[in-house]
């Protein structure tokens, strides 16, 4: 198969279009309802965020990218940040907990799952998946298992495994990236500061295995030596761009979100101290 043959390989894999077409319907309509009580608990920005990170994983898995991930390293490489690094912070920016649960059809569904939800050992698990020490050791585990020489080109022969790959990734990094986007209406755990520490390790870690891909100087997954050559890179320099891609890409994923945070801290800080000051002249004043 050609380069241009390649790259017009779109298909319409089952399981994940229906999965991303039903969350689409029954989030729009818990959102719908939440919005008639009270439209500003969930503006359009988030229900276009929760769209986009949908949309982030079909086109991970049902684009050329899919395709050309047996053959470029690039690629696959490409498909895990769309996985891992794209969508999962935009579904959570469109705080899909009470929509999903508003939406599904019939009374009875709702309480069931409002049930289960309120339930205190699911309650107790799911503070405690939702914890940052939990999303640093999942995205920390999921990165650098995955890209074992064996493991990865295990995923690379087999169909399921790769599959099981895609979904671990995905959910390591819904459980990392929950605390940092705090989907409503989530409890706060670690003080907001502490988020920036934990994305700066998060970067650290992406750094690390970045820098094996670029730096190595032999090809580390078999299968690419074997793998046509496509758009003239070798297996190596195939290796490199997809560690500099990594690199680049994921430091701009978590270093962004921790500008954004610090910024947050500083202000509030600042609105802090000029509020007691304000309290402390007007006291001056009275005195």
């Amino acid at each position: 198969m050609s380069p241009a043959s390649l790259l017009r390989s779109w298909s319409l894999p089952p399981v994940v279009t229906i999965a991303m077409v039903l969350s689409a319907i029954v989030y729009l309509r818990g959102w719908r309802i939440v919005r008639r009580a009270d439209p500003s608990l969930l503006p359009s920005w988030r229900a276009a965020a929760f769209l986009s990170g949908l949309g982030s994983v079909w086109i991970a898995l049902a684009s050329p990218i899919d395709a050309l991930n047996e053959l470029l390293l690039t690629a696959h490489m490409l498909q895990h940040m769309l996985l891992m690094m794209v969508a999962p912070p935009l579904i959570l920016l469109g705080a899909p907990l009470i929509p999903m649960v508003r939406g599904l059809p019939g009374v009875v569904a709702r309480r069931s799952v409002g049930a289960v939800l309120n339930w205190p050992v699911a309650e107790r698990a799911g503070h405690a998946v939702a914890h940052p020490v939990a999303g640093a050791l999942a995205m920390g585990l999921a990165m650098f298992a995955w890209h074992i020489p064996r493991l990865y080109e295990l995923a690379l022969r087999s169909e399921l495994w790769h599959e099981v790959e895609h979904a671990s990734f995905f959910l390591a990094s819904m459980i990392f990236w929950w605390p940092v986007v705090l989907p409503w209406p989530s409890r706060v755990q670690w003080p907001r500061w502490a988020i920036i520490p934990y994305l700066l390790i998060a970067d650290l870690q992406n750094t690390a295995l970045s820098a094996i891909l670029t730096f190595s100087d032999r090809v580390l997954y078999r299968p690419y030596l074997e793998a046509p050559r496509l758009f003239g890179l070798s297996a190596l320099e195939d290796q490199v761009a997809a560690g500099a891609f990594m690199w680049v890409a994921g430091s701009l994923a978590f270093i962004l979100p921790a500008v954004v945070i610090a910024v947050q801290c500083l202000s509030t800080r600042s609105l802090r101290d000029q509020m007691s000051a304000v309290v402390a002249a007007a006291s001056t004043i009275r005195s």
